[in-house]
């Protein structure tokens, strides 16, 4: 068997059910993956394509609030207690009810990390010192289409962790790995950050690729797009995102 290749496995809270979504995470975490990347929904996800897009206007359109995301959270805290939870969300919606607020009801529902790419790393509204003074980290967005001086200075600005977008535009579409995706990690990762590589991953190809570059890949939509496909069978739901887990962390 191949190395095992770390994986943060992208969800929406919430879709298409919550106990759905909950069948989803078990499989992500009995198929290897080591971070849950938790999405609250959210009306205008500018990065995501329409695969998620899709699956946050769902969950929407059946009043789910931020509460109810972080109820969610907490449950699979309880339950994965050694599985990492980050949530992945949008500027406005933490900043709306105060980001310290916001960071400290995170930061108890279990959750270590918070990922806002539309929230710059050098203007972050106070987001990375809410973060620390939480227990939690900030991890900003690098990608490709900053410029080189920007990028090395989010390189050099402390951050534990940076996450890697590897392509520009939005999730959901595949991604090459080739030598330009390669130059841009080694320039992301120059200033001692640890990387998390994603955008368009779906293959255990893709991942393999990734793996010496990066401390994580990240995959969303290729499981939110299963997860959509299978949500009328809960057992057939389980074993095809636990299958997909399992290639992407090379082991199958």
């Amino acid at each position: 068997m191949d190395k095992k290749i770390k994986l943060m496995s992208h969800l929406v809270a919430g879709y298409p059910t919550d106990e759905l979504a909950f069948t989803a995470a078990k499989a992500l975490v009995d198929g290897g993956a080591d971070i849950l990347e938790v999405q609250l929904p959210f009306s205008d996800p500018s990065a995501d394509g329409p695969v998620i897009q899709s699956a946050c206007t769902k969950v929407l359109s059946r009043g789910y609030k931020t509460k109810d995301g972080l109820a969610f959270i907490e449950k699979l805290h309880k339950n994965f207690p050694d599985v990492k939870i980050y949530i992945m969300s949008y500027g406005s919606l933490i900043y709306t009810p105060g980001i310290s607020e916001f960071c400290k009801k995170a930061a108890s529902a279990g959750v270590t990390g918070m990922i806002i790419p539309d929230l710059p790393f050098d203007f972050d509204e106070g987001l990375t010192k809410a973060c620390n003074e939480n227990g939690m980290i900030n991890i900003p967005v690098a990608a490709p289409s900053m410029s080189r001086e920007r990028l090395l200075k989010m390189a050099n600005a402390g951050f534990p962790y940076i996450y890697a977008a590897l392509r520009t535009g939005i999730t959901g579409t595949d991604t090459k790995i080739d030598t330009g995706t390669l130059e841009f990690l080694k320039s992301v990762s120059s200033g001692g950050s640890k990387i998390y590589g994603g955008f368009g991953i779906s293959t255990g190809e893709q991942s393999k690729a990734l793996c010496d570059y990066v401390e994580g890949v990240v995959a969303g939509s290729v499981f939110v797009r299963l997860i959509t496909e299978n949500q009328t069978d809960r057992e057939k739901l389980y074993e095809a995102v636990k299958s997909k887990a399992q290639e992407l962390t090379g082991q199958k």
